[in-house]
């Protein structure tokens, strides 16, 4: 396993510091606070190492209360609420500094059959037929900010190939666009036969490029002087079986924008057209003056 992926799994393993209290380190990507996809892959880590191993989550449920101190720890407090026949219910409180910075509530199912019915992947190009991010970004890294050009072309967890969206000079240059995109992603290299690691492994990639999807009909990107971006709030349920090293198609929309929140939808598809997970989130997309 690289170095970076094994790093990556490494920070959402958790430290057990005591029964339902864990402790999770801080990643700094160069956004000055702590990435979403961290606390929500933490926080459900945590939350899993106290079920039943046979229990599969499918569903969670968080807000961002705080911007996270990425030079600082983080303390997952699970509370055990519920332990029943077939579902398992835990509520999640990440703690710096003293104060609740996130929550989330997830739920857990004894595996059992059932009708099944999903939604057909749209139609979209191989991915070996997309660029790769940094293929992307390499002739574009003079427009990039100071801080973000090394970390652009480093290496990373996942791979990631934008189909549809803001890429190329368009980051810089934006015009108004359908609120619609879809990225390929994957980890670099293969990762061991644990569900519970590729479910929140999957909650940290979700949370890329996701609001920002909300921005598009308005021909402003993050890079836009002048933008606060920030997530409210976070959802996911999981349909059925995936792994995060194969190749996963997240498909975004934002069906509406207003009052400073943009509201954004996701499916996650593999690569043989099954529908293993969905996403919505909402967040702050507020253009200051």
């Amino acid at each position: 396993m690289s170095a970076v992926l094994d790093e990556l799994v490494k920070l959402l393993s958790l430290e057990k510091i005591e029964e339902n209290l864990f402790r999770g380190q801080s990643q700094d990507l160069g956004w000055g606070t702590v990435f979403g996809g961290q606390v929500l892959g933490q926080a459900l880590s945590a939350a899993v190492q106290t079920v039943p191993k046979e229990r599969q989550v499918h569903s969670i449920h968080a807000y961002f209360l705080r911007p996270g101190d990425v030079s600082r720890s983080i303390v997952y407090d699970v509370d055990r609420i519920r332990d029943g026949g077939s579902f398992n219910t835990r509520r999640v409180v990440a703690i710096q500094n003293g104060h609740a910075i996130f929550n989330l509530a997830a739920s857990f199912q004894r595996v059992e059959p059932g009708f099944s019915h999903h939604d057909p992947m749209p139609e979209a190009p191989r991915p070996d037929q997309v660029r790769t991010e940094q293929e992307v970004l390499s002739s574009s890294l003079e427009k990039l900010p100071q801080f973000l050009r090394e970390r652009a072309m480093a290496p990373r967890p996942f791979e990631q190939r934008t189909v549809s969206g803001p890429f190329g000079d368009e980051r810089f240059q934006p015009t108004p666009q359908p609120a619609r995109r879809m990225v390929w992603l994957r980890t670099t290299e293969r990762l061991p036969d644990d569900p519970a690691l590729h479910q929140y492994l999957l909650a940290y990639a979700s949370d890329y490029a996701f609001l920002t999807t909300a921005l598009l009909p308005h021909g402003v990107t993050w890079l836009t002087p002048g933008m606060q971006i920030a997530s409210l709030d976070h959802a996911m349920w999981y349909h059925q079986p995936f792994r995060v090293d194969e190749w996963l198609l997240h498909v975004m929309d934002s069906p509406v924008a207003h009052g400073a929140r943009g509201l954004v939808r996701g499916q996650i598809f593999t690569e043989d057209g099954r529908l293993v997970a969905s996403s919505t989130q909402e967040g702050l997309i507020r253009r200051k003056s």
